[in-house]
């Protein structure tokens, strides 16, 4: 028995409600082998005492299994989790040096206008008067570079840390800044981990008081990559109106409260398109995202009209938050969900 044959063993554990195993998540920190003693030491960020539990007994069913182990002995150090947000709780401090608050918006299901979201909420967070940061965490179609009209490329400082760009005052990272317009990204999951992982340790972010995550549709290895390299304080799910999208944004609300990551609000999308007569069009479903958020008992921070001018913005360059709100709607909307934000997560 050698540690490298105990830790290739355990890439068969996963991790509970996750395709991933605890190998690659680097959970398992230290592998000793002694004459007839296996001593395997894991370190877990959960507030969910199933979740080591769980992980226990999949290690040792799985090593106890080997002929000629001896005693196996699994080591958990289990980490606290951030905290509820809200009600006078005291939320994880972040991980990453200079930055006060992470904010996760995700989606469980593509095309639900998240990155919009996600890059209108960063721009009302600024107009605030806050320092916030943007990171594109969707590597296969990143979309941050589009929206902001950036199409420089990031150079490194001294310490070999990525300086992120700027633009209508936010710091900007997304892999659309590392390609070329038509180039995809083709990397198998390892390696989008560790991307990853780079963008949120290894970007020279400096002092901010917000960093919004543009995560990547659905409930997968890239999710959990985060939850576990960072101590995020609260996530924003983004859903339309339509079944088909709440269906998929009840994943995304069990999937973070069971990795312990405090649930924000729900954002409804396209709740309606309005026409020059005034009158409101619901094209996806009326209230779906209200009612869903009733269900779940999560806070409804605010619903989203379609609108023309938010597409253009969104292609040109100029977010629609970047308008007066007396003049947008819109860019009303999204200056009272970041208010929202500020007050469920304030900084000093």
């Amino acid at each position: 028995m050698t540690p490298d044959f105990i830790r290739e063993a355990l890439r068969q554990v996963r991790y509970p409600g996750f395709s991933r195993d605890i190998i690659s998540f680097g959970l398992v920190k230290e592998v000793k082998c002694e004459p007839g003693l296996v001593t395997v030491q894991l370190e877990i960020a959960t507030r969910d005492p199933k979740v080591p539990e769980q992980i226990f007994q999949d290690c040792h069913a799985l090593l106890d299994a080997l002929p000629d182990i001896g005693t196996v002995k699994i080591e958990i150090d289990v980490k606290d989790a951030p905290a509820a947000a809200g009600g006078g709780s005291t939320v994880g401090k972040s991980s990453i040096p200079g930055v006060k608050r992470i904010i996760a918006v995700a989606s469980g299901k593509g095309g639900v206008g998240k990155s919009t979201v996600a890059a209108n909420l960063a721009v009302a967070l600024a107009a605030s008067g806050a320092k916030v940061g943007l990171c594109d965490c969707d590597l296969y179609g990143p979309s941050v570079a589009q929206m902001f009209g950036v199409n420089e490329r990031p150079m490194a400082n001294e310490h070999d840390e990525i300086i992120p760009l700027e633009a209508h005052g936010l710091k900007l990272m997304s892999m659309g800044f590392l390609l070329e317009d038509r180039s995809p990204v083709i990397v198998r999951g390892p390696m989008a981990t560790r991307y990853t992982q780079q963008f949120l340790r290894q970007v020279a972010w400096g002092e901010l008081d917000y960093l919004v995550l543009d995560l990547p549709p659905g409930t997968g290895d890239i999710q959990l990559t985060i939850v576990q390299t960072v101590s995020v304080d609260g996530t924003i799910i983004v859903t339309t109106p339509q079944e088909v999208a709440l269906i998929d944004a009840r994943k995304a609300v069990a999937m973070f409260a069971k990795v312990n990551v405090p649930i924000l609000g729900l954002i409804e999308n396209m709740a309606w398109f309005e026409g020059d007569d005034g009158k409101k069009y619901h094209i996806f479903g009326k209230e779906g995202g209200v009612r869903e958020a009733e269900d779940m008992n999560v806070p409804l921070l605010g619903q989203i009209p379609i609108d023309i001018e938010t597409r253009e913005r969104g292609d040109s360059g100029a977010p629609v938050a970047l308008v007066a709100p007396s003049v947008s709607k819109v860019s009303a909307a999204f200056h009272e969900i970041a208010a929202t934000v500020r007050s469920k997560l304030p900084v000093s």
